[in-house]
């Protein structure tokens, strides 16, 4: 008779990962002693029966288990061996209703996930020494060897698939067929800070503060890392919104209570644009650049902006602008041997798409002490510089206003852009997602394409892209996903690929391609929602501007902090002068400076910002990127906040 207690070598089914082929004869081996097994409890008839042919079982299933002990020596998942030692008190005969199978670790298991050493003492060995003499006159203690097994079943199939998903991803001993070392590099040599590690913390911070609110200094996580301003308290555009649900549901269009809940204007539009769309269903595919009324309705918007003509044919619409830019990098870059112009510090979605499409960022840096001016001279520097290096500069990226510097370009400055673009044979790719957030009386916005057909240059003269956005401005619909290229400058075999290219996608969300329209045509003066809109639209800049104004100034009188006026776009981005014992401190923990500040300054005060390293800086200059997004009566507590923090770092940190 078999004991009901002793020690048993088990093998996990996680271990099997790369080693599916010997489950079908474990599987076999198992259930022949399980077989045997049966008969032993039912009569030692049963057992002598079968007894030539249990002992052929029993070989096979040893052979079996010294093979995966073999093999144990050779395969591992995290270090750990497939052939491991458990304790249980089960009977060997219950083992293989899985059913009654304890679904917790046992006791010790955890530990027991060891890499048998190759060399030396080998635990195994040693266990099955102190095991002789309890198992030498059983008759059956090759059971010992046996592996749990149970089955297929609904249950087991849910712990696999769970063990499967929480793999982690440095496991490269995995025979999942991907791996970091399988996957595309330029995935992982592109980065996008502001949804990144600081981000990461701030959410777990945020899920901890549900439970353990006392635990923390603060009640709330703010969000201050990115231009997201509805999740902040922004409110839409009321006539924008009344229009898409209209168009979203038609149905509202022939209720009669809809004209007392609903504009004049918003009826009227919503009319027009379905009209426009095949089938007036807005969850159909449209036309790969966009439905053809509601891009004459952005032309329409251009031309009234520049006050030169736009043409419909032109305009690509995207689900916001990075899709527009994503777009251009696949067409512009075909090895890293090509290379794009970027701003220093710069929006991540440049060097990210840069990255992902296998070029070369050529970086120019923006003058900090002239309000991060951008000179011609650290143009053709940096362009001269590659062009030594063996790289083909394609085009220049120019974000105006800027991102994260929020400065807003002079006319003068443009020009001397263009004919830069112009005499280098460079694409001028310019975004210009924040025109309409300008905040200082002394600036204004002015499109490149408008600068460039004032200077005479035409079609012929200058390939330009100018991207545009729902998500900035004062409308902040970043859910919503809508936006346009405006393509000028190439030839028609060229367009015929950019068109390609955005088939391949089939289209743009309709619903942004609705609110791109809109912004580029919104309420004229006497239309039923003009004043309300124009009330609206001014209310969300002019607190914008006090927001930007209220910060700056406080993040100007802390110590070590320089911080440039907020000219236009959402974000400010002060520069800090860190204590050498900080900047060693940082150095200690692996990290930039200005993560190791933004991570203490999230952990005691809940504040969400972006380091500066991550938007690119001059060498050893550090800085973060603050949204003036959060609402107005929220600034006060964000300023107390932060001063408070940053006096403490300074104390602490002091030389």
């Amino acid at each position: 008779m078999c004991s009901n207690t002793h020690k048993s070598f088990s093998i996990k089914p996680t271990s099997f990962r790369g080693l599916s082929s010997l489950s079908l004869p474990l599987s076999l081996a198992h259930i022949s002693i399980q077989y045997f097994l049966s008969y032993s409890h039912k009569s030692p008839k049963g057992i002598t029966r079968r007894k030539s042919t249990m002992k052929r079982y029993c070989s096979v299933a040893l052979q079996v288990l010294l093979l995966v002990a073999f093999f144990s020596s050779k395969y591992s998942v995290e270090g750990r061996s497939l052939l491991t030692m458990t304790h249980s008190s089960q009977a060997v005969r219950d083992l293989h209703v899985s059913k009654e199978m304890k679904k917790e670790p046992l006791k010790g298991e955890k530990d027991s996930f060891r890499r048998i050493p190759r060399s030396g003492s080998n635990p195994i060995q040693n266990n099955r020494r102190r095991q002789h003499h309890h198992l030498k006159n059983q008759n059956l203690s090759f059971l010992s060897l046996l592996p749990p097994f149970s089955a297929p079943s609904d249950s087991s199939s849910r712990h696999l698939s769970s063990s499967s998903s929480e793999m982690s991803a440095s496991d490269s001993s995995s025979s999942l067929p991907v791996t970091l070392d399988s996957i595309n590099p330029k995935v992982i040599k592109c980065e996008y800070a502001v949804r990144g590690e600081i981000v990461n913390i701030a959410q777990r911070l945020q899920e901890d503060l549900k439970t353990n609110k006392d635990a923390y200094p603060f009640d709330e996580i703010i969000y201050c890392n990115i231009g997201n301003p509805q999740s902040l308290g922004q409110q839409p555009i009321t006539f924008f919104r009344e229009v898409l649900a209209l168009c979203s549901h038609t149905a509202l269009l022939d209720e009669s209570a809809t004209h007392g809940l609903f504009s004049s204007d918003s009826i009227e539009r919503a009319w027009k644009i379905l009209d426009q769309i095949p089938g007036k269903a807005t969850g159909a595919y449209s036309h790969s650049q966009g439905i053809k009324g509601l891009r004459d309705a952005i032309a329409a918007g251009i031309e009234a902006r520049d006050g030169f003509p736009a043409d419909p044919n032109d305009i690509f619409m995207t689900d916001g602008a990075s899709p527009g830019v994503h777009m251009m990098m696949q067409l512009l870059i075909t090895s890293e041997k090509d290379g794009i112009l970027c701003p220093i510090p710069q929006y991540p979605l440049y060097s990210a798409s840069i990255a992902l499409h296998g070029g070369t960022l050529v970086p120019y840096y923006l003058d900090e002490a002239s309000g991060w001016g951008l000179e011609i001279s650290e143009l053709k520097k940096q362009l001269e510089d590659a062009r030594s290096k063996g790289i083909t500069v394609r085009a220049l990226a120019v974000i105006n206003p800027g991102n994260p510097t929020g400065q807003v370009l002079a006319e003068e400055n443009q020009r001397d852009i263009v004919n830069f673009c112009k005499q280098e044979g460079l694409v001028l790719l310019a975004d210009e997602v924040y025109q309409e957030n300008v905040y200082v009386p002394d600036k204004k916005f002015h499109s490149f394409k408008k600068v460039a057909r004032s200077m005479g240059y035409g079609e012929k003269d200058l390939a330009l892209v100018s991207f545009q956005s729902v998500s900035k401005g004062y409308y902040g619909e970043c859910g919503k996903r809508g936006g346009y290229m405006e393509v000028t400058g190439f030839t028609s075999d060229v367009r015929e690929q950019i068109y390609k290219m955005a088939s391949v996608n089939l289209c743009s969300n309709i619903s942004g391609q609705i609110l791109a329209s809109l912004i580029m045509s919104p309420p004229k003066p006497g239309d039923d929602s003009y004043e309300s809109y124009i009330a609206e639209k001014d209310g969300i800049l002019s607190s914008l501007a006090r927001r930007a104004k209220t910060l700056e100034e406080a993040l100007n009188k802390l110590e070590g902090v320089t911080c440039n006026r907020a000219e236009g776009a959402m974000y400010l981005f002060p520069c800090l002068h860190l204590p050498q014992k900080a900047i060693a401190a940082a150095e200690a923990e692996k990290t930039a400076p200005d993560n190791f500040y933004c991570k203490r300054l999230l952990k005691a005060t809940g504040i969400v910002v972006v380091p500066g390293s991550g938007f690119r800086q001059v060498p050893g200059t550090w800085h973060f990127r603050c949204t003036i997004l959060p609402q107005e009566d929220k600034i006060p507590a964000i300023v107390d906040r932060l001063t408070a923090f940053h006096e403490s770092f300074m104390e602490e940190f002091r030389d």
